[in-house]
Order: C-alpha cells, then sequence, then structure tokens
C-alpha cells in the first residue's frame, strides 16, 4: 500500500550472512565463536528461577553494570547494558545526530552503520581507509569539514582485522569535533602480548564512546547483549533517555553476568581461535591466498589465488555445505572473508579449497 516512508523504501537493509538450519552445514560466515560459552553460563541458564520470566528484568541491569565497571576500571554510571552492540549503534544515533545531519564511516566496514544511517535520515561520509584497511591520516579533518557529528570506527576492523593502535585512536578523537564511537565488537581476539587497551582513552578525550559486544569472545551471539563504555557524560544520556525500557531481558542479563564473571573461560576459547587463526592463515597462503594480516579479530581476509574468482569459490563451497562470506563491493569483490572455526572445520575448508583450486 505504499504507506512506509519514501526514504525506506527507497533505501536497501542489511544482509546478515547466511543462516542454514541445518546441523552438517559449516559456518565460517557470521564470525560466531566455534566454541561453547563458558559452563557457568550453562549452569546459570539451567538454574534460572521461573519467578523472574513473569516480573520485569532490572531496568538499567545494574548488576552487570557493576561487574562490567569493576572489569574495566570505570564506574558503573560509565556502562550501558544494550540488546547486542547493533543496539548502541541505533542508540548513539538517535542521541547525538539530528535527522538530516551527517554522519561518518571509514569504507570497507561493517555494512550496517550506513543502514541505520538512513534509517534515522542521515547522510553518510564515506573516506577511504588505506591500503592496509587502517585509518587515513586526514580522517578526522575531513570529517570534521564535513560537518559530521558521529563517527563509527570498527577495531579490529571488519573485514580486514587490521588493529589499531590505542595512541593513533586518541589522535583521532583529539582532533575530531563529534563524538567518535569505537566498536570493539572483535577486541576479545587481539593478541595479549600487544597489550591493547583502549579504556584509558575514556579518561582523556570526552567524546569516545567504545562498543563491547559478548557475542564473538563470549560465545553469546544468539543471546544478543552487548554494552557500551565511555564518560559519564556521554553515557547518561543513552542509559536515562534513549534506552529502551527494560531493553535487555531478564535471561540475557543472568548470562552476561555468569560470563563476566567467568571471563577466564571465556579467554581460553578465544586462545583457541587465535591459535587457529594464524594455522589458517598460514594454510591459505599456502594454497596461493593472498591472506590481509595481521588479522587480530576471529576471522580472516583472504584473496583468492590468481585466476580463480572468489565469488565462485563461495557458491562452491556453499554447495558442498560450508559457508564463508563474500561482499560484492569495491576492494573486496576478489576476496573472501572467512571466520576462524575449530581445528576440524577449519581442515574441512582446506580440503574442499585444496580440491576447486586443483580442478582449475
Amino acid at each position: 500500500m505504499g504507506y512506509e516512508r519514501s526514504s525506506i523504501a527507497a533505501m536497501r537493509g542489511y544482509v546478515p550472512g547466511k543462516q542454514l538450519a541445518s546441523k552438517d552445514v559449516i559456518k565460517l560466515n557470521s564470525n560466531e565463536n566455534p566454541y561453547p560459552p563458558s559452563p557457568a553460563v550453562l549452569q546459570a541458564l539451567s538454574q534460572l528461577d521461573p519467578d523472574r520470566l513473569r516480573r520485569y528484568p532490572p531496568p538499567a541491569a545494574d548488576d552487570f553494570r557493576a561487574l562490567a565497571a569493576r572489569l574495566h576500571g570505570l564506574r558503573p554510571e560509565q556502562v550501558v547494558a544494550v540488546n547486542g552492540g547493533d543496539e548502541l549503534l541505533r542508540m548513539v544515533i538517535t542521541t547525538f545526530v539530528d535527522p538530516g545531519e551527517p554522519l561518518g564511516v571509514i569504507e570497507p566496514s561493517y555494512s550496517l552503520y550506513p543502514v541505520l544511517a538512513d534509517i534515522h535520515g542521515s547522510p553518510v561520509v564515506r573516506v577511504e581507509s588505506r591500503p592496509d584497511f587502517s585509518p587515513p591520516a586526514d580522517l578526522a579533518a575531513r570529517m570534521n569539514e564535513a560537518g559530521v557529528k558521529l563517527l563509527f570506527l570498527v577495531n579490529p576492523h571488519a573485514p580486514s582485522g587490521h588493529l589499531t593502535t590505542p595512541a593513533a585512536l586518541g589522535e583521532l578523537a583529539r582532533a575530531f569535533r563529534g563524538v567518535l564511537l569505537i566498536d570493539e565488537a572483535y577486541v576479545d581476539f587481539v593478541d595479549p602480548a600487544l597489550h591493547h587497551n583502549v579504556v584509558p582513552l575514556l579518561a582523556q578525550h570526552d567524546n569516545v564512546l567504545l562498543l563491547r559486544s559478548l557475542s564473538k569472545g563470549y560465545s553469546l551471539a544468539g543471546v544478543r547483549f552487548g554494552y557500551g563504555l565511555g564518560p559519564a557524560d556521554l553515557i547518561a544520556p543513552l542509559l536515562w533517555k534513549t534506552r529502551d525500557s527494560y531493553n535487555v531481558d531478564a535471561i540475557s542479563q543472568l548470562l552476561a553476568c555468569a560470563a563476566l564473571q567467568h571471563r577466564a573461560e571465556a579467554e581460553q576459547s578465544c586462545a583457541l581461535v587465535r591459535s587457529e587463526r594464524a594455522r589458517l592463515g598460514s594454510a591459505l597462503a599456502e594454497l596461493g591466498f593472498n591472506v590481509v594480516g595481521p588479522s587480530q579479530a576471529n576471522f580472516l581476509l583472504a584473496y583468492a589465488p590468481a585466476g580463480a574468482s572468489a565469488a565462485k569459490l563461495q557458491r562452491e563451497l556453499e554447495e558442498r555445505r560450508l559457508l564463508v562470506r563474500h561482499f560484492d563491493e569495491p576492494r573486496l569483490r576478489d576476496a573472501l572473508r572467512i571466520s576462524i572455526g575449530t581445528t576440524a572445520q577449519n581442515d574441512r575448508l582446506l580440503e574442499l579449497l585444496t580440491e576447486l583450486l586443483a580442478e582449475r
């Protein structure tokens, strides 16, 4: 009937990685953790008090916020709990950007950012990343010139896994005149030897927000739970004004608290992912792929060998019940983004790729 807004009718929605119900499909396309969550999370679920289901949950997730604050050396008023990191993205747009005002991204990046901008009615200022997928040196100047009020920067970068240092992010925050949201959905997979920690920037800059997710490092993608960190003045309107009422349910709060209380077990799964990331990257290189690296996320961006089509390889792998991601967009058309699986899953991927490439 055409009742939707004209801007919504004209826009293109977010396209997630393909989800197939069959358990015999190997999914290496959605950046899920291949290992289960902490046994403590499963125990908390099994011991759920049924009375919690008939009552509204704590509206601001106070217990979780206290745990997260303690984990990061912050105060609870510097933490907001959200229904998946994507809710935080929508909230910061609503809170800090008037409809019609621009927000900024570097390209390529997380494809949901411009979708949320379209929904809000905001133009998107796009700046190309460097060849290694790092932010360009003049990023802040170009965003300031365009009047950008909010800049999204995913770090480690998606889809390459490139890691920008805290020092470089601090320089960007200092030069940028709007709110800088650093999307750290994949930060749990960063090599511990790098001692990467962006949280101290929150005490140095009043315009920095951090997005954290339990979907990846904590193996809780199905729960949809994330949180934001920032200076109290930035968090306050998110927490008390633009957050949906009871935005995180009682079950997800319970499981998220258990996950943070048993972080060491999540770190063990991240260590396994890092080990497989290195092994898989080396094996792909031996097959002729140009693997972007070093990746500090739970995926690899691998450019197909000469004479091979990345899009065709993706389709042929899917026909053999193994899913990887292909993006039909500039700089990515010749590449596959491959989530890190278990040893057996990665071995199957390498086996199939070897067969497919041999046919050529």
